[in-house]
């Protein structure tokens, strides 16, 4: 994201009520809907331990499903000032829906921004922070402006209508340092055309390993956090 990208997120965060345009809040809230028909609610501690946010209705029809997504929103409750709270007339919100795909678009869009989460291959807990993080504005770690001096792209061995997932962006990196090990990389064999075809070689080392949904890195948090102002 260029300086202005990050001065709009920073600013204009998803659902922030009565937050004064001139200052960055101490605590961010992302408020979230899901359809009203789903009487579960979960609750999420706050990074204190000494307070229950507001509880939500989630999307999905199994305890499996809504514990998931609750737990890798409490990372970002544990590690950061992001806090996502149940919506109630915010204008623009995150919807976390059942479609196709694992999906979100990037940063704060105005209105209803929908998270994508399949149930049938999205529902992991570093996928969910994977999409999370894209609604909070942050770009594939393979397409930040400096990946050149870390990684070659291997065009020939990927499908052409997936590049765009590779494609450099101008990117403010928050003096952060690259990082392999990032929630946001792809693995080195993303959208190839063959089994076994590197489409992301590390540099200078090729041996590196890249790219993991597990949970967010420190680099992950750390850029959260610098971006937010927490």
């Amino acid at each position: 994201m260029d300086t202005r990208a990050s001065l709009f997120i920073l600013l204009l965060l998803f659902g922030i009520s009565q937050a004064s345009p001139l200052m960055v809040p101490s605590h961010e809230d992302v408020f979230i809907t899901l359809p009203e028909n789903v009487d579960i609610t979960t609750q999420i501690l706050d990074s204190n331990n000494d307070a229950i946010l507001n509880p939500w209705n989630l999307l999905f029809a199994t305890n499996y499903d809504r514990s998931v997504i609750a737990n890798a929103m409490s990372a970002f409750h544990a590690k950061t000032c992001i806090r996502f709270v149940a919506r109630s007339s915010q204008t623009d919100y995150i919807s976390i829906e059942n479609n196709d795909g694992c999906f979100s678009s990037l940063g704060r869009t105005g209105g209803k921004q929908v998270v994508s989460l399949n149930r049938q291959g999205c529902v992991y807990n570093g996928i969910v922070q994977h999409e999370l993080n894209h609604a909070l504005g942050f770009y594939h770690e393979q397409t930040r402006s400096d990946r050149d001096q870390y990684v070659k792209i291997n065009w020939e061995n990927m499908s052409p209508d997936m590049a765009y997932n590779f494609q450099k962006q101008n990117t403010n990196n928050q003096n952060t340092p690259y990082d392999y090990g990032s929630i946001m990389h792809y693995g080195k064999t993303a959208f190839s055309t063959q089994p076994g075809l590197e489409t992301i070689t590390p540099i200078p080392d090729a041996t590196v390993e890249i790219g993991q949904r597990q949970e967010l890195s420190n680099i992950d948090i750390l850029r959260i956090n610098k971006l937010y102002g927490c």
